[in-house]
């Protein structure tokens, strides 16, 4: 994959490569002592829930997705549910 700015990720869209629209990107957590990038934390949609999705959440309800499952990062990024 290509390299991006995270300032250009804030606030993107996020969608499942099946087309389903997911979510908005909140934030990235990463391994601060390595720069290992772990999750990407969504706001996900009104009438989704995490067990519809398949994917953990935390306290806030916010889904985290493992970057291993990112696809692609153009105008969506697209995570492989």
């Amino acid at each position: 994959m290509s390299e991006i700015l995270a300032e250009n990720l804030s606030g993107k869209a996020v969608m499942g490569a099946d087309g389903t629209e997911l979510g908005m990107l909140y934030n990235i957590t990463m391994d601060i002592k390595t720069g290992e990038l772990y999750d990407l934390v969504v706001t996900p949609n009104d009438d989704l829930t995490s067990d519809q999705l398949g994917f953990d959440a935390d306290e806030e309800g916010r889904l985290r997705m493992p970057v291993e499952r990112v696809q692609a990062v153009k105008d969506y990024i697209v995570v492989k549910r």
